[in-house]
């Protein structure tokens, strides 16, 4: 079993901070919410939306590598159930349910919103805490539309609180290792925009993968 001592713990929490990209959120034409197994992403949209921060909330997934075996239905159906419970609108919710990859998401959403004829010019895209920089990277390099301002969010909840029942401490561990990897690799392969990865962020991840949090990588 990997220790997840003080010191593994401590590089985990600097690859955790790089990830996020701490923008400051403006109103904005739509929200996209990109699925996962993490539910908490869903309510963190559906907040957004009935906070005023968008007239339109769309949620994008199908089931995953993480979700095929967890949920019953696709993640952007489970999304939008969990938001309509919440108290948003039926008719405020699109949602596309095919895509199995963020570039997918991006691309699928993007077809959805133009059939349904929604101009977007700013757009709040919610993720995950660990992939908040890996979405942004990916929907700069791949939105196939116009330029768009695009401001990244998560649910608002710290490391050490982020595990559940389904998804370990060092589960999290192990996909952020991975995360960042795709970061690093995914801008040669035409797949994101570069994003500078700090030495001591390199340094932390060098680390990690030396103690064997390997299981995500590619």
């Amino acid at each position: 079993m990997l220790s997840l001592d003080s010191e593994t713990l401590a590089l985990a929490r600097t690859v955790w901070d790089y990830h996020h990209v701490n923008h400051t959120l403006e109103p904005a034409d739509c929200i996209l919410a990109l699925g996962s197994h993490d539910t908490r992403v869903a309510e963190r949209a559906a907040q957004l939306l009935l906070g005023g921060y968008a007239p339109l909330l769309v949620f994008s997934g199908g089931l995953g590598r993480l979700t095929e075996g967890l949920f019953a239905e696709p993640e952007a159906d489970l999304f939008a159930r969990i938001a309509r419970e919440m108290g948003v609108p039926p008719d405020k919710i699109l949602t596309e349910n095919r895509s199995t990859n963020t570039g997918e998401n991006i691309a699928l959403t993007h077809t959805l919103l133009q059939r349904h004829g929604v101009p977007v010019r700013r757009m709040i895209l919610v993720q995950k805490p660990y992939m908040e920089r890996r979405a942004l990277a990916t929907f700069e390099k791949q939105w196939p539309g116009g330029p768009v301002d695009i401001r990244v969010t998560s649910p608002q909840i710290s490391f050490e609180q982020y595990p559940t029942a389904e998804i370990s401490m060092a589960e999290v561990v192990h996909i952020m290792v991975g995360d960042l990897q795709r970061i690093m690799v995914y801008p040669a392969k035409g797949f994101q925009t570069y994003q500078e990865v700090p030495a001591e962020v390199q340094q932390a991840y060098g680390s990690l993968v030396a103690k064997g949090f390997t299981q995500h990588l590619m």
